[in-house]
Parts: C-alpha cells; sequence; structure tokens
C-alpha cells in the first residue's frame, strides 16, 4: 500500500495523538515524531507554569517539526512520517504541510468534545503541559476546512481502532 509522505495528526492536549500517532506509524511502516519533543525549552517552562503560548512562541517550534520532518524524510526516504502536533490554527497546518504537491500529505483531525477530552487529561500526568491549558486549546482550535481534505477521527474509540481506521482511510 501507499501512504503520503507526511501525515500530520493534530488536534488539541489530551485527544490521543501520542498514543494513536505510534500506532498508526508502526501500522503503516512509517517513521513517528511526537511534536512534543522539539519545543524548545523556555516553550515547555511557560506551559508548565500555566501560560497559554502565543504565535510567536509557537513558531521556532513549528520550525523545528519541519526541519525534524525534513531530516527523517531523507534519512528514511521510502517510509511515511506521522507528525503528532496540535496544529491548532490553518495556518499553523499551512505551515507544516507546505511544500508538498497535492496527495502528498495528509491531514488528520483528531476530534472530541472539551468534556470527553477533559475527562482525560484528568486522569494524565504530563511533563508541561497542565489541564488548566485546555480551554486556552479549545479558544484556538480552528477546526479544519473543507478544502484542507482532512481525515476527521472522532476519539471515542480505542487507539488501536484509530489508528486502523486512519491507516484504512489513507490507503483508500
Amino acid at each position: 500500500m501507499s501512504y503520503p509522505p507526511l501525515i500530520l495528526l493534530m488536534g488539541p492536549s489530551g485527544c490521543g495523538k501520542s498514543t494513536v500517532g505510534p500506532l498508526l506509524a508502526a501500522r503503516i511502516g512509517g517513521v513517528y515524531l511526537e511534536g512534543d519533543d522539539f519545543h524548545p525549552p523556555e516553550n515547555k517552562a511557560k506551559m508548565g507554569a500555566g501560560t497559554p503560548l502565543t504565535d510567536a512562541d509557537r513558531w521556532p517550534w513549528f520550525e523545528n517539526l519541519r526541519a525534524a520532518v525534513y531530516a527523517s524524510q531523507v534519512e528514511t526516504p521510502d517510509s511515511p512520517v506521522v507528525l503528532s502536533c496540535s496544529a491548532l490554527k490553518r495556518k499553523y497546518r499551512d505551515f507544516l504541510l507546505g511544500g508538498y504537491e497535492e496527495g502528498r500529505s495528509r491531514l488528520v483531525y483528531l476530534s472530541g468534545s472539551r468534556d470527553l477530552i477533559a475527562d482525560r487529561l484528568s486522569d494524565r500526568v504530563h511533563e508541561y503541559m497542565p489541564s488548566t491549558l485546555l480551554d486556552s486549546q479549545f479558544a484556538a482550535l480552528e477546526v479544519p476546512a473543507p478544502d484542507e481534505h482532512a481525515i476527521e477521527m472522532p476519539i471515542g474509540a480505542p487507539p488501536e481502532k484509530l489508528a486502523a481506521d486512519i491507516a484504512t482511510l489513507l490507503s483508500a
């Protein structure tokens, strides 16, 4: 089966990106990049203190992510890259997916209600992303527009099923 070289798995904190992403990458023979691993230290400190990031804070992170994707594609050119990143705004997604010909990248939106995600976050301990920032995540979220051709995947199913369903839709 053939998959796009870049799959951007997006959604607010707590939607399951870091759980579904590695499962999806393993299923499709891809490389997984955890977006959180590429935050500059000052971003982690700011979020850890309960302060939402600004656009100015995010751009160095997005630059790091693009560089990591390209490096991975050079190292493993035959393996698709699954990148998890909140990518809450259209301009962020456009930047991360920019430079790919149509059909050579794919956006997957893990969608869920604020209440469902808040329940998940209440059971999770995260290095620097407190559940108190969830409202800022939903305030910033721009649901993908139809012209972004995103695969919207409601997060109610178990992660293994979500990864399998996404892989099926990506190969179609």
